[in-house]
């Protein structure tokens, strides 16, 4: 399984990857999910072989199939990659191409590009394509928390500490 964090730019995915994540050990990559009611916090950390460069990383999301999906698949290991994103239009498309109002293209109005069924509020075709960067890490510390539980792990407490609670030291 994989576990990508989305950039809206290549660039920029490549850049924070070669200065932040390439230095980091693999063994020591630590990735929190902290359910919270319909939300969970995405948590990412890892000791560096660059102390200059050390971040952690971390996003409140909602819950999502995705999410169910890799909790319940993982089997305690993960590749770590970075990926870019893309809007797609209906002239950038195949006619295969599947738009976010989970209609293909051909169901689409050539004109105005508005779907066709009469039940969808679709004005016109968009979708998105992820692009994967190559390199990956391995990820063997995946935990699964309740907000409730954070407290023993030293990751998701001090995140939720400095970034929810807003107390810091």
């Amino acid at each position: 399984m994989n576990v990508v964090p989305l950039f809206t730019e290549r660039r920029e995915a490549l850049d924070l990857w070669n200065v932040t994540v390439r230095p980091w050990v693999d063994h020591t990559i630590r990735i929190r999910f902290v359910e919270s009611g319909e939300k969970y916090w995405f948590i990412m950390a890892a000791e560096s072989s660059n102390p200059d460069t050390n971040r952690s990383f971390y996003k409140v999301l909602s819950r999502s199939e995705n999410q169910q999906r890799f909790r319940d698949g993982h089997e305690g290991e993960a590749y770590l990659r970075f990926g870019a994103y893309s809007k797609k239009y209906y002239a950038d498309v195949k006619g295969d191409a599947i738009c976010n109002c989970k209609h293909e293209k051909e169901d689409h109005a050539e004109e105005d590009h508005g779907c066709l069924y009469e039940s969808c509020s679709c004005e016109k075709f968009e979708s998105f394509q992820v692009n994967l960067l190559k390199k990956k890490k391995t990820v063997t510390d995946i935990l699964f928390l309740d907000e409730g539980g954070v407290k023993d792990d030293p990751l998701a407490w001090n995140c939720l500490n400095a970034n929810r609670y807003g107390r810091t030291g």
